[in-house]
C-alpha cells in the first residue's frame, strides 16, 4: 500500500512538473521565459519597430570578430586574437540590444495613452514605489505617481492642456499630505512645455530634493488614506509596457 501511495504521488508531482513546465512556455510574462526567449523576443520586438537595428547589432558582433582574427594573423597569434574578438563581439551584441531595444520601446509607446509609464519602468524598484493612473480623463489622459528619493514626482501624459490641470488639481491633493516632502510634477509628450518620453525618466531622477526613507515611510499611511478617498478614475486601461523582459534577457536569470 504504501509503495502504491508513493506511486501516485510521485506521478502528480510528475504531472504537476509537466503543467508548470507548459504553462511557462506558453506564458506570455517575460519573468517566466528562458533566457534564450527574452533574448530572441527581445531582438524580435526590437527588429519589428526598428528594421535598421538589425544592421547594427550584425555590424557589432563582426567587427570585432574581424577585427581579432586580423590582429591574430598579423602577430601570429590568430587562435587567442579570435577568441577574444567572439567573446567582445558578443558583449558588444548585447549591449547594442540594450540601446536599441530601448529606443524601440520608447518609439513603439510614444504617443500612445499611458505611454509615460516606459519612463516609470526604468526607476529602480527598490528606492521608487510607482502608482499608475491614479487620475485622467475620458479621453486617456492619464496622471502617475513615483515616490522616491527626490518626494512625490506626478507625471501626465496625454493632451498638454488637460494634462496642465490634472497636475495642478493633484499636486494641491497631494500637497495637502506631503508636509515636508516636495511635490513635482512632470508632463511627458511632444508638445509645448512637455518632456519627450525617452528623457522623461533621467529628468525625474534629475529633480531636486532629498528625501529620507523615514520620511517616505511615514508619507506611505497618508498617500494610502488620499487614494482610498479618490473615486474612480475614469481612463481606460492603457498600456502597462516596461523592460523587464528585456533588463533580464540582458544580465541572466
Amino acid at each position: 500500500m504504501a509503495s502504491d501511495r508513493a506511486k501516485e504521488v510521485a506521478e502528480r508531482q510528475k504531472a504537476e512538473a509537466k503543467a508548470l513546465k507548459e504553462a511557462k512556455k506558453n506564458s506570455t510574462n517575460p519573468s517566466d521565459w528562458s533566457t534564450v526567449r527574452q533574448v530572441r523576443e527581445t531582438i524580435k520586438m526590437t527588429v519589428q519597430t526598428d528594421p535598421s537595428s538589425k544592421w547594427w547589432m550584425i555590424a557589432a558582433l563582426l567587427v570585432p570578430i574581424v577585427l581579432g582574427v586580423g590582429i591574430g594573423l598579423i602577430v601570429n597569434h590568430w587562435l587567442y586574437a579570435t577568441v577574444m574578438g567572439i567573446l567582445l563581439g558578443v558583449s558588444a551584441a548585447m549591449w547594442s540590444l540594450i540601446i536599441l531595444s530601448k529606443r524601440a520601446m520608447y518609439k513603439k509607446y510614444d504617443g500612445q495613452p499611458g505611454a509615460s509609464q516606459v519612463a516609470l519602468g526604468e526607476l529602480n524598484k527598490k528606492t521608487w514605489t510607482i502608482t499608475s493612473q491614479i487620475a485622467g480623463t475620458k479621453q486617456s489622459d492619464t496622471i502617475h505617481r513615483a515616490v522616491g528619493p527626490v518626494g512625490i514626482v506626478l507625471v501626465g501624459d496625454g493632451d498638454p492642456n488637460r494634462v496642465r490641470g490634472l497636475l495642478a488639481t493633484e499636486r494641491k491633493r497631494h500637497e495637502q499630505i506631503s508636509y515636508d516632502v516636495p511635490v513635482h510634477t512632470v508632463s511627458v509628450g511632444n508638445g509645448d512645455g512637455q518632456v519627450p518620453l525617452s528623457k522623461a525618466a533621467s529628468t525625474i531622477k534629475k529633480l531636486p530634493g532629498k528625501v529620507s526613507k523615514a520620511q517616505i515611510g511615514q508619507l506611505d499611511a497618508r498617500i494610502k488614506a488620499l487614494d482610498n478617498i479618490r473615486g474612480k478614475v475614469p481612463v481606460p486601461r492603457g498600456p502597462m509596457p516596461n523592460m523587464r523582459g528585456a533588463r533580464k534577457a540582458m544580465r541572466g536569470r
